[in-house]
């Protein structure tokens, strides 16, 4: 792999930041699929919070269900 590709790669991870979400509404009363994409963010309960890469991925997941958490950027 040639120096450019890799300094390239480490700065792509070093953008990856960190998000802190929080599930603030309970995702009962919303669709399966809502509930799923809650459950698949890693959260279970009320008021449980996890980290997660910030990726595109899971920043689609969270708008999904943005009505159901509350997110802030870690560092």
């Amino acid at each position: 792999m040639s120096a450019a590709k890799k300094k390239a790669q480490s700065r792509r991870r070093k953008k990856e930041g960190l998000l802190r979400i929080t599930l603030a509404k309970s995702p009962i009363g919303y669709s399966y699929r809502q509930k799923r994409t809650v459950r698949a963010l890693g959260l279970r309960r009320m008021h449980q919070t996890v980290e997660q890469k910030d990726t595109p991925v899971i920043r689609g997941m969270i708008a999904k269900v943005r009505h159901l958490v509350a997110v802030e950027e870690v560092g």
